[in-house]
């Protein structure tokens, strides 16, 4: 594991000019040429160069503080993780910095040298949307910088990560739909390149599958932003151009369901006798809706308190990053709600 950061004597002798040359040139001063201020940054970033010797600091101390980046604040899936990553990380001594990508990739890299800049001791991550490349982490994991990925699951060997189990979730959600006498049954999926997407469309189509129910592509439909508006807009949609139409929408997050359930209900159908809903993530409003939402429950404090554990027993070397088990998988629970329970199978 390599702890050992370039320095500013490093970057000069390998470009050959003095080391204050290469200090002037970092800070842009006005008397270094173009050229030169090109070549001493491009070679500080092929030697991972950093001003504030993080990588050192991490060999030799600890700043009790730990990153933690998630794509946004108010959703509250991620709310709930935190609450648990707090809950951890200040009963065994621990700082919290918190940023959000709000799902896009420059903003993700930029909170990684905001955590690097105040020293953090190792991150926890939830990458964006946008992330579709991992290279600005494996540069970290190979520098040997403790990171635990919690919920997306970046495609990286050996990565840490602690998840819910999407594709039993998807599969029970399904699975219930069917037994409720519901046949036409629509995805609004997730993003194609997240991992908890893929795992909660298999889950849906196994079920389908499994009993007797083909799978029809043009039922599975991405809902790339997973808003209730975008999910209106696509139900709405589906619901006027597919004959016969779907009786039962199984959506990727809660917000998305809502949608979905408002245009079926906007187009005059009766949820959920006529057609049947459910979600994903448990979110607050579930049992306030209009009828009360049927949702896959993931526990986001115990995603997060396990994430924060694991997290810390490494920095900490409480266990060696080889014996560290490589992916954490929790339970999910399906909680049935009146939007999906029809009051008589048809």
């Amino acid at each position: 594991m390599k702890l050992e950061q370039a320095t500013i004597k490093d970057i000069a002798r390998e470009l050959q000019v003095s080391s204050s040359t290469v200090s002037r040139a970092l800070k842009d001063y006005p008397g270094i040429s173009d050229e030169t201020k090109r070549k001493v940054k491009e070679m500080a970033e092929k030697l991972n160069y950093r001003p504030n010797a993080i990588a050192l600091s991490l060999r030799k101390s600890r700043s009790f503080t730990i990153g933690v980046i998630i794509p946004e604040v108010v959703h509250f899936f991620f709310s709930t993780v935190i609450s648990g990553i707090e809950e951890v990380a200040f009963s065994r001594g621990y700082n919290v910095i918190l940023t959000q990508t709000n799902e896009k990739l420059t903003r993700e890299k930029s909170s990684i040298d905001t955590m690097l800049s105040n020293q953090i001791d190792g991150f926890l991550v939830s990458y964006s949307k946008e992330t579709t490349e991992f290279s600005h982490f494996s540069k970290l994991l190979d520098q040997g910088y403790p990171i635990v990925f919690f919920d997306r699951v970046p495609e990286i060997q050996n990565a840490i990560h602690v998840i819910v189990d999407d594709y039993a979730g998807a599969y029970e959600a399904t699975k219930h739909l069917i037994q409720q006498g519901f046949s036409r049954i629509v995805h609004l999926a997730g993003p194609s390149n997240l991992k908890i997407s893929k795992e909660r469309s298999r889950g849906y189509s196994d079920a389908l599958r499994d009993h007797g129910i083909p799978f029809l592509p043009e039922l599975l439909v991405e809902c790339t932003q997973g808003t209730d508006e975008e999910a209106h807009k696509i139900t709405t949609k589906l619901l006027q151009s597919l004959s016969p139409r779907p009786d039962a929408f199984f959506a990727n997050n809660d917000l998305a369901a809502v949608g979905a359930m408002m245009a079926c209900k906007a187009a005059g159908y009766a949820v959920p006798n006529e057609i049947g809903v459910v979600g994903f993530s448990n979110w607050q409003f579930c049992s306030i809706v209009d009828p009360s939402l049927s949702s896959v429950a993931q526990n986001g404090f115990r995603i997060g308190a396990t994430a924060t554990e694991i997290l810390l027993d490494w920095i900490e070397k409480k266990i060696n990053l080889e014996d560290i088990q490589t992916s954490v998988v929790l339970a999910t629970e399906l909680l049935v709600r009146k939007s999906s329970v029809r009051i008589q199978n048809t």
